[in-house]
């Protein structure tokens, strides 16, 4: 049975270059092959003549195909130098950025791309890409931000809904297994939105009786994963407060901070704000 790999994809700029040297640590660490791959588009505006002729446009066209092949064969060499020895090979997409690159984790163990890419074309390459990305691929996606060269030896995982965390709890143990890492869980509720939701008065007895309820699911979901990984230290937050600030905050002194995801209706408000102010490689992971 053939190994999933790590897939990386690139824009050439230093943004993804910092992603596929992850990628290309991941890829040791988890024992896989690494593909590095990159799309090349015209912007909107371009895709149509304007009266010139389709010769210009065919001109920018290469350039771009041009920068792509450039960028893959940058990448590969700098992949190479992050882990020598590594199998890699590189993948040229075709198609919108967004969807290609997100269709290029299909089989893959995990989906690497920068948190934005470099110059406006880059922007859409990796910013916007980034994004859409992390909420569609059928993969985890790792969105890397400001790494840190120290291990902190902690994974940390935001855990929302407890009933369908199954696969983003597998897959952080897996991650603080292969780390020689603790795992900190993370559940964060506010008063206001849970309160009313239960549809109970406004006061400390009911605020705290919901934060014990959702420490003891928080335990119950932890123990369903924890009997497969019995050298993972865990340790289970329950905070008052917006889960996306929460974590964003865990994230300074974690080597990775997980959260689920459920279909590709776009980010929702955590994982929006956890990408904008990770201080670390933050994972989505599909619900299973």
């Amino acid at each position: 049975m053939a190994v999933k790999p790590i897939v990386a994809a690139t824009d050439g700029s230093e943004e993804s270059l910092r992603a596929v040297s992850w990628a290309a640590r991941e890829a040791v660490l988890h024992d896989a092959p690494l593909r590095i791959v990159s799309a090349a588009a015209l912007l909107p505006r371009m895709s149509a003549s304007t009266g010139h002729g389709s010769a210009n446009l065919e001109g920018v066209s290469d350039i771009i195909e041009e920068n792509r092949d450039k960028a893959l064969t940058k990448a590969a060499e700098h992949a190479a130098a992050t882990a020598p020895g590594l199998l890699i090979d590189t993948d040229k997409l075709e198609g919108q950025p967004a969807e290609a690159v997100a269709d290029s984790g299909a089989g893959a163990l995990m989906l690497v791309v920068g948190s934005r890419g470099g110059g406006a074309f880059g922007a859409l390459l990796l910013g916007s890409v980034s994004r859409y990305v992390a909420t569609h691929a059928p993969c985890p996606v790792a969105v890397i931000r400001d790494e840190s060269e120290a291990f902190q030896r902690q994974v940390a995982v935001g855990i929302g809904d407890v009933d369908g965390c199954g696969a983003t709890l597998t897959f952080a143990f897996e991650e603080a297994a292969l780390r020689h890492a603790s795992l900190i869980a993370v559940h964060a509720w506010t008063m206001e939105s849970d309160i009313s939701r239960a549809g109970i008065s406004f006061s400390t007895p009911a605020a705290q009786a919901i934060a014990d309820e959702a420490g003891e699911a928080l335990r119950g979901a932890i123990e369903a994963c924890s009997g497969k990984y019995p050298d993972v230290q865990v340790v289970r937050d329950v905070v008052r407060g917006h889960a996306g600030r929460a974590l964003a905050g865990l994230s300074a002194r974690a080597d990775l901070t997980v959260i689920g995801r459920h279909g590709p209706q776009g980010p929702g408000a955590v994982t929006h704000a956890l990408l904008n102010h990770a201080h670390g490689p933050v994972v989505t992971v599909p619900s299973a």
